[in-house]
């Protein structure tokens, strides 16, 4: 059987459970090249758990997985990464005892057939403040710096595709533009984004398509202009 096309990462009623709880119940879509689409949803609607399924960090019970046709459910995490899908985990998870310009040079990997060469040089343009931090120890940097870092630190593996779970939670303001900057510009690049954002603001200002998660299935599937039109899914699916 092959993947459908013309898709760059296509997943297919992808199923988890944590133990006995059934959390992701059928779980479908499509990703283009170049194309940023959020999955929304409120806490505990398996958005997270989509990621981490599909970078085989909780392995998926049923379900199929493809990257440019490549079959990826199954895969150990490293080797999806090195297939060319990257992941910045909610956690961040730095290398606390390394400097800046270590954790940015343990991300850098040969880039698979397709992808983008991404360069520390460029890592420093999109955030100046890590360019003057390269030498404090990661463990020191803010919760913000972090951010910055593990984005970076990803990209440096020059994926072709890239899967960000709430990038901008607890950041200030003006690193948060940063970081939505940051993801529309991997996006003019040619790097496909899926990403788990809580702020619906920032969301609809970055995505090509947003798919609205309950009960782990996809509700709604759509452009952010027509999830702003439907109030009622808004209400039913979004509202606190």
């Amino acid at each position: 059987m092959n993947a459908p096309a013309p898709a760059l990462l296509r997943v297919d009623d992808l199923q988890a459970h944590y133990g006995k709880s059934h959390i992701l119940r059928g779980v479908s879509f499509g990703l283009a090249r170049g194309e940023v689409l959020s999955l929304l949803g409120r806490n505990g609607s398996g958005r997270s758990t989509t990621l981490k399924a599909i970078m085989g960090l909780v392995p998926p019970s049923s379900g199929r997985v493809w990257l440019e046709g490549r079959e990826l459910a199954g895969a150990k995490p490293h080797a999806i990464c090195r297939s060319g899908l990257a992941y910045v985990p909610e956690e961040r998870e730095v290398f606390a005892n390394l400097t800046v310009d270590e954790n940015l040079r343990m991300g850098e990997q040969t880039p698979v057939q397709g992808a983008r060469r991404w360069t520390v040089a460029q890592m420093f343009e999109y955030f100046p403040r890590l360019k003057e931090r390269r030498n404090t120890k990661a463990g020191s940097l803010s919760g913000g710096e972090q951010q910055m870092l593990t984005i970076c630190r990803s990209l440096l593996g020059n994926p072709l595709a890239i899967l960000i779970d709430e990038p901008t939670e607890g950041l200030a303001p003006k690193i948060v533009a940063q970081v939505g900057e940051c993801i529309q510009d991997m996006r003019r690049q040619g790097v496909s984004v899926v990403l788990v954002e809580q702020k619906l603001a920032i969301a609809l200002k970055v995505s090509s398509r947003v798919c609205v998660m309950g009960h782990g299935r996809i509700v709604f599937e759509g452009s952010p202009a027509q999830l702003e039109a439907d109030r009622g899914l808004l209400s039913q699916w979004l509202a606190v």
